[in-house]
């Protein structure tokens, strides 16, 4: 995913959302990747070649990330004190939309176990 700001996405995936950074290669451009599980998210601090503005309020009706979490409550609460302004899914599923600084969509899938 395209970020403008390494800091400001780390404070908010490190700090908000208590991803994990790992170590990733110089490449040339700043960046930060992140552990979720046995997976990564790679953030670029590139020039954005999409537009941030016109997208849709609910990130359930833009491309987004889905990750499963295990209290989705919890979450929300934790976006809310920290100013992150979150919908629900409109489906009635168990699931929750925001936005990273860069207006990159986001859904959190509570893990059910099922």
């Amino acid at each position: 995913m395209i970020i403008a700001d390494s800091l400001a996405a780390r404070e908010f995936y490190q700090g908000v959302l208590g991803l994990e950074v790992v170590n990733r290669p110089e490449l040339g451009f700043p960046g930060l990747w992140l552990s979720i599980g046995e997976q990564q998210i790679h953030l670029l601090e590139l020039p954005n070649p999409d537009s941030a503005t016109g997208r849709p309020e609910h990130g359930g009706r833009d491309r987004h990330l889905a990750m499963t979490v295990d209290d989705l409550d919890s979450l929300a609460e934790r976006l809310e004190e920290c100013g992150i302004s979150c919908t629900r899914s409109k489906s009635g599923r168990k699931a929750l939309f925001c936005r990273d600084p860069d207006g990159n969509g986001l859904e959190f899938i509570e893990d059910t176990g099922a």
